[in-house]
């Protein structure tokens, strides 16, 4: 579990699978996203990233504010080892409820997981997402991301056009050393 100045990060618990898939089903939350997902769709998600934590130690964390305890979606990293150009690789990602956006949970909570990636050893992350989704464009600016053009790629179910963000160890260490971004808690 990571904390942040204010926010939880933490593993996947079957009382999240609700509240994960009210944000799954509503049209604004998946607005960059092929289509909404089912409950049930939800849950096996839900499942496969209780799966990863088990065998990697980390992923996609559920996200919660401190000071209410609130669910307020995910943030974390995870292996993307499904077939791209830049696979495998640890990519970092969110997905938050409507009544989150425009606080920089996103960014602070992305931030932390990059810093716990790198603390772990790993040289770089990724993330992705459809060219005209510009609020997460903009928070993988924030982190210190950078998109090069050439990375862009067709995603392998559906053949989306995506475009791919970087950010390495060394230019995450330059933007961030020395500050205390996260809390790691057992």
């Amino acid at each position: 579990m990571l904390t942040t100045e204010r926010l939880r990060l933490r593993p996947w618990t079957d009382a999240d699978i609700e509240p994960f898939a009210r944000n799954n089903a509503d049209p604004r939350v998946m607005e960059f996203f092929p289509s909404l997902m089912t409950r049930a769709q939800s849950a096996y998600t839900v499942q496969r990233w209780q799966k990863h934590f088990t065998r990697y130690g980390f992923g996609f964390f559920v996200a919660e504010r401190l000071d209410t305890g609130q669910f307020i979606g995910v943030i974390g990293p995870s292996w993307h080892s499904y077939m791209s150009p830049f696979a495998p690789a640890i990519e970092i990602g969110w997905r938050l409820d409507p009544t989150a956006w425009g606080n920089g949970f996103a960014t602070e909570g992305a931030t932390a997981s990059a810093a716990f990636i790198f603390d772990q050893g790993h040289d770089e992350i990724v993330a992705l997402t459809v060219p005209d989704n510009a609020p997460s464009r903009a928070v993988m600016e924030r982190v210190g991301m950078t998109h090069d053009p050439s990375d862009d790629f067709l995603h392998p179910v559906g053949g989306e056009p995506h475009v791919l963000y970087r950010l390495d160890r060394t230019l995450f260490t330059d933007r961030f050393g020395g500050r205390n971004l996260y809390a790691l808690d057992t």
